[in-house]
């Protein structure tokens, strides 16, 4: 084997790397993304639906700097913001977008039912993909056989998902809202996260860090969802008394916003390493975890007769072969010189340096691998984040729902588990580049 083809062997091994990097981050943040609707469950039904998001968005900005910090440190994530300045305009319209959807399924679900509205926000994966071959070169020079396995994976995830969705709701109850309405909402949900990752990939086209980028949307997510809570409540003094009042649940909120940034921050890896087309997806399994974490712990599929369990488990089936067909399409080297075109284009639009960027998208940036120097201040963000878990703690009080102690340790074990080998896989990879 001559030098260039050694190249060649070691630049198709290094991609297949990543390529999987990106596939189990994607299935991590599925698992994580479901997860963080276990102790959701235990307060919504006591808290209105805006007040549930705001306790969710003030738990997402508690762990967004938390985490970063704790990973790369202070410096780093700021040298890496003054570095990308250009991006935070980015980082501040994904956030409004994904609270505006977030808004926007809360309309949906209250006048159609969520058999009917979440296969239509589901939609997303299929938005993303698009906007993916669209604007950044995705699928492009991939050929017929990786195209079908990422359309057809896509596909068959929306698939799965509707008939889980029909089998385990009762859409009735959306017939005494307004359908009209329900299904915009819905659509109009699913056409604004399927958007947001617009932004998600042309930062890390750009050779921004993912555990940088997330600390800047926390701040459009918080504003944006004080605004619309605030609106809608009639005030910020009519939102702050429905705070206090739903002061009992907001523990298990902020667990449950804690939760959904790792699911997150995964998701952004493998919107980085797979891209939007394969990644998106990929995490949006996260409603097989959903249904694991209500049938399993919470017993809501026990009313359920032989024909409607029959069809959960096609669904999951369904959402499993869709799994395999993205997870097994690695993106050939005619895509990759596509995906390239795309960051050399980013690099001359923000005169950014090509080297380095190359080296960021790769996983091989030398600034992640040196970390950067630890300050002493730094350890009171985690702390300060422990001690307001702690006050939160010391007043929730226990949801009377039953729960299966068997299988929550079950979940949780796997959920854990997903986030050790992805971690660890992170680590020694890209150290978290």
């Amino acid at each position: 084997m001559n030098v260039v083809e050694e190249n060649e062997a070691k630049a198709e091994k290094t991609l297949l790397s990543l390529h999987w990097v990106g596939v189990v981050c994607g299935l991590a943040a599925a698992a994580w993304l479901g997860t963080a609707e276990a102790p959701v469950k235990l307060a919504a039904a006591d808290v209105p639906p805006f007040i549930v998001t705001l306790g969710m968005v003030l738990g997402v900005f508690l762990a967004r700097w938390t985490l970063p910090v704790m990973l790369k440190g202070a410096g780093f994530v700021l040298n890496d913001l003054r570095t990308h300045a250009h991006l935070m305009v980015w980082a501040l319209l994904a956030g409004a977008l994904w609270v505006v959807a977030n808004t926007l399924t809360v309309f949906a679900i209250k006048n159609v039912g969520l058999s009917i509205a979440f296969p239509l926000w589901n939609m997303n994966s299929l938005v993303g993909l698009l906007w993916g071959w669209l604007l950044f070169g995705e699928l492009r020079g991939a050929g017929a056989r990786c195209w079908s396995r990422v359309a057809g994976g896509a596909l068959a995830l929306v698939a799965g998902a509707t008939v889980l969705a029909w089998a385990t709701t009762n859409h009735a109850a959306g017939a005494a809202g307004h359908p009209g309405l329900g299904v915009m909402a819905a659509l109009g949900a699913g056409a604004l996260w399927g958007t947001q990752y617009i932004c998600y990939r042309k930062a890390y086209l750009s050779g921004i860090n993912p555990l940088s980028f997330v600390t800047v949307i926390a701040f459009s997510e918080l504003v944006s969802t004080l605004v619309l809570g605030a609106a809608f409540a009639g005030g910020l003094g009519s939102l702050g008394h429905q705070v206090v009042a739903a002061k009992p649940y907001m523990f298990w909120l902020f667990l449950g916003g804690i939760c959904w940034v790792f699911g997150d921050l995964f998701q952004q890896y493998a919107a980085k390493y797979v891209g939007i087309g394969r990644g998106m997806p990929l995490a949006n399994t996260n409603q097989l975890w959903g249904l694991a974490w209500g049938a399993l712990v919470f017993g809501e599929l026990t009313a359920l007769d032989a024909r409607a369990r029959l069809l959960v488990l096609a669904g999951s089936f369904v959402m499993i072969v869709g799994v395999v067909l993205i997870g097994t399409a690695s993106a050939p080297a005619s895509e990759q010189d596509s995906w390239q075109r795309a960051v050399d284009r980013e690099c001359d639009r923000y005169g950014l340096d090509r080297a380095r960027v190359a080296s960021v998208v790769h996983g091989d940036n030398a600034e992640a691998r040196q970390g950067s120097r630890r300050r002493w201040w730094e350890a009171l963000i985690p702390l300060s984040a422990l001690a307001v878990l702690g006050w939160l703690a010391s007043f929730a009080e226990r949801p009377q729902a039953a729960i299966h102690l068997g299988w929550t340790v079950v979940l949780l074990v796997a959920t854990l588990g997903f986030l050790l080998v992805s971690g660890s896989l992170l680590w020694k990879r890209t150290r978290f580049s």
